[in-house]
């Protein structure tokens, strides 16, 4: 059974910020999107975002603990890099 972790991020751009990520992740795995749903496989796991009223929600699932633990740490540094300008709270949660 894969190990998962969610955040709800507070953001007025969530779409963009979707699609920015995916964007930038195609560039090396997998992925499909649109404006408000999106998916990323990274070889350790996949991330699932999806843009609602005021956040993005990011869900991650992987086999074990340090490929969640990498799948964390490269989006959220993507995100933060990408949303610099809010300083985005990523608070994840098992």
């Amino acid at each position: 059974m894969p190990l998962t972790a969610t955040a709800t991020v507070p953001t007025a751009a969530a779409s963009r910020y979707l699609v920015q990520l995916c964007t930038h992740f195609a560039h090396k795995i997998p992925v499909e999107h649109d404006d408000k749903t999106g998916r990323a496989d990274f070889p350790q796991g996949s991330c699932h975002l999806a843009a609602e009223a005021g956040t993005l929600r990011l869900e991650l699932s992987a086999a074990d603990e340090q490929s969640l633990a990498q799948i964390k740490d490269v989006v959220a540094d993507h995100l933060n890099r990408f949303g610099w300008r809010e300083a985005l709270a990523i608070a994840w949660e098992s």
